[in-house]
């Protein structure tokens, strides 16, 4: 039976703007149920009337800053409390700093958000995923992962050099072999992973953070692409019966895409899975 997004629900990381909105009102309007992590009420409430007066769509939020190992606990006992089964968890809150800054937890904040939240969440809500079978987690990577040759152990932090494109390339290579190492754990549970470089999307996605920044964002935006554009392949992951049986990829514009040698290591991948379970306190 081909797979159907049609009163599935799916819970969205970073979906009040940029690629996740754009995500979260097509698969809406595909008949989703859409659960969203957000960190501004107001903007939440704002896009549970966009999705309801687009789609007709159930619609629903919960309160959390993802740099906190705190509070993604409370929102994952949240979304559990509901009793309901998880078919999509579509992982993609992201950020880059211009300058190195540390998480409530101590951890170097662009690591924290964009690699060990898509870990903490996502094995919180592995018992949800595993109700909603056959379901999918969706990981947004990037193709900076190309900017950095290997993970760098030595310096998980970022303590001794930061470099803000490096630091941000690191994460995305995580989020590769993050997604390698869990398809391989849950091969045999009909839930699959795979990830995804959503192209350079023309969103306000890492202006905030100095002069430098913006002004290469501003010389770019003419050959970036637009949020909905940037969407398709994670709406592509998340709904398609194409990838049924696909797992443990990366996809571009749609199709299986090539990523480096590097995002390709057993060693790495599970390398990192074990340093994420201890700095998460999973292990």
């Amino acid at each position: 039976m081909p797979f159907t997004i049609q009163n599935k629900n799916v819970l969205i990381t970073g979906a009040t703007s940029g690629i996740g909105k754009a995500a979260a009102i097509k698969l809406a309007q595909m008949g989703a149920n859409i659960y969203f992590i957000a960190r501004n009420s107001e903007k939440a409430k704002n896009l549970v009337n966009e999705l309801q007066s687009l789609s007709g769509a159930k619609a629903s939020f919960f309160i959390a800053n993802l740099s906190s190992l705190e509070e993604i606990k409370k929102v994952s006992e949240e979304f559990k409390s509901l009793s309901i089964p998880l078919h999509v968890l579509l992982n993609n809150a992201g950020l880059i700093n211009n300058q190195r800054k540390e998480t409530i937890d101590g951890f170097e904040e662009v690591f924290a958000i964009n690699h060990l939240a898509y870990f903490f969440l996502t094995n919180l809500l592995i018992d949800c995923l595993n109700s909603g079978i056959p379901s999918r987690i969706v990981n947004v990577s990037s193709g900076a992962h190309a900017f950095v040759k290997g993970f760098n152990f030595d310096d998980v932090q970022s303590e001794k050099n930061y470099k803000p494109f490096q630091v941000y390339g690191y994460s995305k290579l995580a989020n590769i072999l993050f997604t390698k190492k869990l398809s391989q754990i849950l091969e045999k549970d009909n839930i699959t992973v795979n990830c995804l470089h959503p192209g350079v999307v023309g969103t306000s996605f890492g202006q905030n953070n100095g002069n430098l920044q913006k002004i290469l964002f501003y010389i770019a935006k003419p050959f970036m692409r637009s949020s909905e554009k940037g969407a398709e392949t994670s709406i592509y992951l998340c709904s398609s019966s194409d990838v049924s049986d696909i797992s443990g990829k990366y996809f571009y514009n749609c199709k299986l895409a090539k990523t480096t040698k590097w995002a390709q290591s057993q060693d790495d991948a599970d390398r990192l899975w074990d340093l994420s379970k201890n700095l998460t306190g999973l292990a």
